[in-house]
């Protein structure tokens, strides 16, 4: 039973935007004396993904996560959203999924001492504003989700791609709808009868998802923007490669060439890049790290992305710390094929101790999951903290970046 004395405190509130720092607080403990203060969040899935920090009242029995370190657990040091992005699941080897984004993610935060819960509160973690329109989109073969925030538009128009997996992915696309973009979120495999093993992708079922977005009323022309990761990363180069009406470009953790699936548009066909399974290796903890399968895709003409056809503006960030694949490596192939050809049209970003799922900011660390390509467990690299760095640096660069290059500002002209 939880003390009356002790009080866990959310500022500004218990409730408040999944990308915002928060300020947790406790008052009324013992002073100068130890506490632990535990997180707790049980994902669509009803998997528990736990974090634990150890504290020490000061002399008012308070403690204040965002000015106190933390002497051990999870995490040490000070940080203000440790409990948050420090959580990690008790069953090994999964990502924490989140599948409404209707409903907020329910975050439980303690505080422990001697192993008896002093007070707990729950913190609601929301991904979509008052006034936010989530539109499902069935127009035709197209499949996934729209998002129109609230006030008056026209907006920038942005599609989402995530990754291979078989469901659709919307807290990216709905949180940034509540920055000012409308928001595709594209599903493209396994979702609302599409095919869950695919003989090869289409490229031109991306292309009516991007003529339906530029065709809403709420969007704001001339071009429009693709955010993508992991597989998906190829997928949106060659949007930009082949599609007019697109103005800029995010690939995060992405590759220059195919994988996986052939990749088909109208009479081209890129086949996927042959991976060099003997390379793969077991981490001290026996899983795959994959990170030496894939291979240079300059090396391979066929799968290789034509990212010099593109005229939009590209933003590149990868993580040396990626162990699926090498990330910085690829981001870096496609900087220099883009400056080879004469074209002066992408950013860099390299981060050097983040993992692969750079997502926005707060969103557990995932260390490892099972790999919807193998089927097994792979180890996705990266250290904690130096990965929540790097999302929350990302996110303000995505929105700058869109900001920059889409709608009125845009600077960029259409593909070829």
């Amino acid at each position: 039973m939880a003390s009356s004395q002790v009080r866990v405190r959310f500022l500004p509130g218990a409730r408040c935007f999944f990308d915002k720092p928060l300020q947790v607080k406790v008052e009324g403990l013992s002073p100068h004396k130890p506490v632990e203060l535990r997180s707790k969040v049980v994902d669509d899935r009803g998997i528990a993904f736990k974090a634990s920090a150890q504290y020490k009242a000061d002399e008012l029995g308070g403690v204040d996560v965002s000015r106190e370190a933390s002497l051990g657990g999870s995490y040490t040091g000070v940080e203000p959203m440790g409990l948050f992005w420090s959580m990690l699941p008790e069953t090994r080897h999964n990502k924490i999924l989140k599948k409404s984004v209707e409903s907020p993610m329910q975050v439980e935060i303690s505080a422990v001492q001697g192993g008896k819960v002093l007070a707990s509160e729950i913190s609601y973690r929301e991904f979509m504003p008052e006034g936010m329109r989530r539109i499902p989109v069935t127009e035709g073969r197209l499949r996934g989700v729209l998002f129109v925030p609230p006030g008056k538009g026209p907006f920038p128009g942005i599609v989402d791609l995530y990754i291979l997996g078989g469901r659709l992915t919307e807290p990216r696309a709905s949180l940034l709808s509540s920055k000012g973009f409308v928001v595709l979120a594209l599903a493209y495999i396994g979702y609302q009868g599409l095919p869950i093993k695919p003989t090869h992708l289409d490229l031109e079922y991306f292309q009516e998802a991007v003529e339906y977005l530029r065709g809403q009323s709420e969007v704001e022309g001339p071009g429009i923007g693709v955010i993508s990761i992991s597989h998906s990363g190829a997928v949106a180069m060659s949007m930009a490669s082949f599609f007019d009406g697109i103005s800029a470009t995010v690939c995060i953790n992405a590759c220059t060439g195919n994988t996986v699936i052939p990749l088909h548009y109208k009479d081209l066909i890129f086949p996927p890049l042959p991976l060099a399974w003997r390379r793969s290796r077991l981490t001290w903890s026996l899983i795959h790290n994959a990170r030496n399968l894939t291979p240079d895709p300059e090396n391979h003409k066929a799968s290789l992305i034509p990212i010099e056809r593109a005229t939009c503006q590209f933003l590149f960030a990868a993580s040396e710390g990626d162990l699926n694949w090498r990330s910085a490596f690829f981001a870096r192939r496609a900087a220099d094929r883009l400056k080879m050809h004469g074209r002066d049209t992408c950013s860099l970003v390299v981060y050097q101790k983040a993992g692969h799922f750079l997502e926005p900011p707060h969103m557990p660390f995932c260390p490892s999951s099972v790999h919807a390509v193998s089927g097994m467990p792979v180890a996705f690299g990266g250290e904690p903290k130096a990965h929540a760095e790097a999302q929350l640096d990302l996110w303000e660069r995505v929105q700058r970046f869109f900001k920059s290059h889409l709608g009125n500002k845009s600077s960029s002209q259409e593909s070829l």
